[in-house]
C-alpha cells in the first residue's frame, strides 16, 4: 500500500475555466480525516459540497463534471490526476465558480503548487482495489475499450487511433505513479482544428486559448480560416507545425496520448482508492473513463462483500479428510455432515460438505424439488465448529465432545440443491470460557452466502460407561 498524504498548508489558485470562460479562484485546504476530496461552491447559497466520487459524474462532454444537489463542478480531471499521483486524500476545495481553472491545460502547475504547500504523510490509507484476474471492458456508448490485468501497482497504457495520416496512432505508457511528474503531468489538453469553431459556436471552450490547449490539424486549413480561429482565441502569433497549432512547440511527440493518460488517471481517481492493475486503454475519453470507473466501483463493492469468504480449490490436498475428521467427531453416516477441512487456525475453520442426491432425506424433503434442509446446514456448521473446538483440547483421541447449546440470529438466504458444494466457515467470537465457545458461522455455495448464524457450544469430556 503506497504512502498517502494531505496538505500541510492551504493553496490559492486562480484562473479561467476552459469551457465557462469564467475567472475562478480555488482555495485548497486539508480536510478532516476520512472526509475525502470535496468541492465547495462558495458562490452559491450555503456553499453546497460535491464529493469527488464517480457516483456524482453527470456530464462528460469535453471534460468531467460532478454534481450533487444544485451544485456542479466542471473539468476536475487535471486537478484530481495531480492529487491521485501524489496520494493526496481528504482535501477541502473552495471554489467561487463552476469550473476548475484550466491553467496551461495540464496538471503540471497543480503538482508544483501542491509540493510548495508541503505534504503531510497520513497514518491511514484506504484499501486498494486489487485485480486478481484479467478482464476486458468496452464502453458501448463511446467505443472505448479497457483491458485489465493483475499487477502490483497501477500501470497504464493508452492507445489512440487517429485516422488522419499526418497524426496517426499514438501510445503513452506509465509504469508507476511516481513517474507522473516527469512523464505525464505537463502534457496539455488538445482539440482538433475541425472541432474548434463548432465548439465555440456551441458555447464551449469560452476560455480556450492557444496558451492552454494544443490544436491538432486534422484537415488542411487556409490562412483565412487560421486567422479566424486566432481571432476567436485572441491570439496573433502561434507555432504552426505539420500537425499542430500551439503557442509553444509540442512538449512531446505523443503529447495528446500522454494527456489522455493524464485524464484517465483523474477520472479513475473518482473510485476513491488506489487500483492495483495494469490497464490498457484504447481510445479512452471521459465518457468511457467514467463508465469504466463505475464498473470498477461495482467490482470493488463485490470484492468487499466477498472479503473473508473462503475459496475452495478441489485440487488442493485437504487438511483433514473424512477419516481424520472421524477422530474428532462421534458422528457417522448418514449424519456426518463434514467431508473435508480445508483451513484451520486457532480462531477459524473451513469445512466442505458435498451435497448429493443420494442423501436419504431428499426422499421426503420436497420430493421432485429437492432442497437441502436449513436445519441441516446449521448442523453442518455446528459439526465444523466442533472440530475447531476439539482441536484446542484434543489430539483426536476421542475423549472430548461438543454439545451445541443454542443458535441465535440464524438466517437462510438461498436454496442449497443436490450437486452443490457447501463451504462451511466458523469463526470464534471470543476466547473459550469455562468450556463455553461462541462462534459465528457462514455457509456458502461458491461466493453466494446461503445461511449464517451465531452458535454457542460447550466442550465436555466424554463419560465412558
Amino acid at each position: 500500500m503506497r504512502q498517502m498524504h494531505t496538505l500541510q498548508n492551504e493553496i490559492l489558485i486562480s484562473g479561467v475555466g476552459l469551457h465557462s470562460g469564467k475567472q475562478v479562484t480555488m482555495t485548497i485546504k486539508p480536510g478532516e480525516e476520512g472526509s475525502g476530496i470535496r468541492f465547495m461552491r462558495t458562490d452559491l447559497e450555503n456553499a453546497p459540497a460535491v464529493s469527488a466520487d464517480v457516483a456524482n459524474v453527470t456530464d462528460t462532454k469535453r471534460g468531467t463534471t460532478l454534481q450533487s444537489g444544485g451544485a456542479a463542478v466542471a473539468t476536475i480531471e487535471h486537478l484530481l490526476a495531480a492529487c491521485h499521483a501524489l496520494g493526496l486524500e481528504d482535501l477541502h476545495i473552495e471554489m467561487n465558480g463552476p469550473e476548475v481553472p484550466i491553467l496551461d491545460g495540464s496538471a503540471g502547475q497543480h503538482m508544483t503548487r501542491f509540493r510548495e504547500a508541503g505534504l503531510v504523510t497520513k497514518t491511514t490509507a484506504k484499501e486498494p482495489l486489487v485485480i486478481t484476474a484479467p478482464f476486458t471492458f468496452k464502453d458501448e456508448q463511446s467505443g472505448a475499450e479497457y483491458a485489465v490485468f493483475p499487477a502490483e501497482r497501477l500501470e497504464l497504457d493508452v492507445i489512440l487511433q487517429f485516422p488522419q495520416p499526418n497524426i496517426g496512432p499514438m501510445v503513452a505508457v506509465l509504469r508507476d505513479l511516481a513517474d507522473f511528474t516527469s512523464e505525464v503531468a505537463d502534457a496539455r489538453t488538445f482539440v482538433f482544428l475541425s472541432e474548434v469553431e463548432a465548439l465555440f459556436d456551441a458555447g464551449l471552450i469560452k476560455g480556450g486559448e492557444i496558451d492552454n490547449a494544443v490544436v491538432l490539424i486534422d484537415k488542411p486549413a487556409d490562412q483565412e480560416r487560421l486567422s479566424n480561429l486566432l481571432k476567436k482565441m485572441g491570439k496573433q502569433a502561434v507555432t504552426l507545425s505539420e500537425n499542430a497549432i500551439t503557442s509553444t512547440p509540442l512538449r512531446y511527440p505523443n503529447e495528446p496520448a500522454r494527456h489522455k493518460l493524464l485524464d484517465l488517471i483523474g477520472d479513475l481517481s473518482l473510485l476513491g482508492r488506489d487500483i492495483h492493475a495494469k490497464i490498457i486503454a484504447t481510445r479512452p475519453g471521459h465518457t468511457g473513463n467514467a463508465n469504466f470507473t463505475r464498473f470498477l466501483k461495482s467490482m470493488y463493492i463485490e470484492q468487499k462483500k466477498n472479503a473473508g469468504r473462503p475459496q475452495y480449490d478441489p485440487n488442493v490436498e485437504p487438511i483433514m479428510n473424512t477419516e481424520e475428521i472421524k477422530k474428532y467427531l462421534p458422528h457417522r453416516y448418514p449424519f456426518l455432515m463434514v467431508d473435508k477441512v480445508i483451513e484451520i487456525s486457532e480462531t477459524h475453520i473451513v469445512g466442505v460438505k458435498n451435497i448429493t442426491f443420494n442423501e436419504g432425506f431428499f426422499m421426503g424433503h420436497f420430493p421432485g424439488n429437492p432442497v437441502f434442509p436449513g436445519v441441516l446446514q446449521m448442523e453442518a456448521l455446528a459439526q465444523t465448529g466442533g472440530i475447531l473446538a476439539l482441536t484446542a483440547v484434543s489430539d483426536g483421541t476421542g475423549i472430548w465432545d461438543t454439545y451445541f447449546l443454542k443458535m441465535d440470529n440464524v438466517k437462510f438466504k438461498a436454496k442449497v440443491l443436490p450437486g452443490d458444494t457447501l463451504i462451511l466457515k466458523m469463526e470464534m467470537m471470543g476466547p473459550v470460557r469455562r468450556g463455553i465457545i461462541q462462534m459465528w458461522g457462514t455457509a456458502y455455495v461458491g461466493n453466494k452466502l446461503v445461511s449464517e448464524g451465531e452458535l454457542t457450544a460447550q466442550i465436555v469430556k466424554r463419560q465412558n460407561d
